[in-house]
């Protein structure tokens, strides 16, 4: 089948008719991939600032149709359309059954589901959709209705489900909070629709790149600064008190820092970007103590995604949440196409966006 495979760390990924997929084995069903976004996390494991197996299919963002079960599987039916998440649930842990399924480390991914040319793969965090078809969990397929379009249901299974739910989940944003978003990407812009869900306000975008900050306009940011303003927004927005909610949303620890500095006494910062395990962030313990902030961590948003991801096509439909206009800017605003470009594989990644 055809698909992208990553052959070494910082290196261009390719586009191969190398790869195939072996049958489902019990407890997996094999899906045929129709739509996958585009996640920077994807970026970061072929940059290797995320860890990550070579060689590599990536993409773990993605939506498709069934098309066959495993030995003893009984769903969801061939033929039936669905969101593959990342983090399935097992349904049965502590995690689980105490309401943080995201957590849940239960279900392992499917081994040596793919092979390129020959020789064993590996599918990106399990899921590896930048390919024709993968083989997962059958706990990773959620049953979607047939009238979603893939490209809207694949964006739901990462950036949209991770962004609003760090507001709605994660955070518990209050209406009339003010809340303070660092880094306006796919999941940033996705944290901006969750505060505007929750009716907070003011609502202040940051990020560096002035095509980004237009964009958070128009998804419901009230005010946007570049880094180097962030004080004097503070300032004005807050008094110099700080926000109620600070997230967080590119992963390094300057900017974990700077969103911990502009949350208030008592307030919430919210870390929802995925960042480098040798990226150190440093607190003193008078600090820590003094101030009674919150320091949050944000992994897929808090959600569940059985029910979650329904919960969020439903906001779509009602017009609450614009995941077409993410899609048409999707790839600008993450940069993901020019970092990929830059690797020798911009076109590569345009292709894929839907199958």
């Amino acid at each position: 089948m055809r698909g992208v495979i990553l052959r070494e760390t910082g290196k261009p990924v390719e586009v191969t008719d190398g790869l195939s997929v072996r049958p489902p084995g019990p407890g997996e069903i094999r899906v045929r991939l129709r739509a996958a976004g585009v996640c920077h996390s994807d970026l970061s494991m072929c940059e290797g600032r995320l860890p990550a197996r070579l060689p590599l299919v990536p993409g773990h963002e993605g939506a498709g149709e069934v098309v066959e079960l495993g030995p003893g599987v009984s769903g969801p039916p061939v033929g039936t359309h669905v969101i593959l998440s990342w983090i399935p649930p097992c349904g049965s842990c502590a995690l689980c059954l105490g309401g943080q399924p995201n957590l849940c480390v239960g279900v392992r991914p499917p081994s040596s589901t793919v092979t390129f040319e020959g020789e064993p793969a590996h599918a990106g965090l399990g899921v590896g959709c930048f390919a024709e078809e993968t083989v997962v969990d059958a706990r990773a397929a959620v049953p979607i209705p047939d009238d979603v379009p893939f490209e809207v249901a694949a964006v739901v299974g990462c950036a949209v489900l991770t962004g609003v739910g760090a507001v709605v989940n994660t955070a518990r944003v209050r209406p009339g909070s003010s809340v303070l978003v660092i880094g306006c990407g796919g999941v940033g812009i996705n944290v901006i629709q969750g505060a505007k869900l929750a009716a907070a306000a003011p609502v202040l975008a940051v990020d560096r790149v002035p095509e980004k900050l237009e964009a958070a306009r128009a998804f419901g940011a009230t005010h946007v600064a570049t880094p180097d303003e962030l004080g004097d927004a503070v300032k004005e927005l807050t008094g110099g008190l700080g926000f109620d909610y600070a997230f967080e949303v590119v992963g390094r620890s300057a900017t974990i820092r700077q969103a911990w500095q502009a949350t208030r006494r008592g307030g919430t910062t919210v870390v929802v970007g995925a960042g480098s395990r040798d990226d150190l962030v440093t607190f003193s313990a008078a600090e820590l103590f003094a101030t009674e902030r919150r320091l949050v961590g944000c992994l897929y948003g808090s959600g569940d995604v059985r029910t979650d991801f329904g919960r969020l096509l439903r906001l779509w439909r009602a017009g609450r949440l614009d995941l077409e206009g993410l899609i048409s800017r999707r790839i600008t605003l993450d940069g993901v196409g020019e970092a990929f470009t830059a690797m020798g594989s911009g076109d590569v990644i345009r292709s894929l966006v839907v199958f």
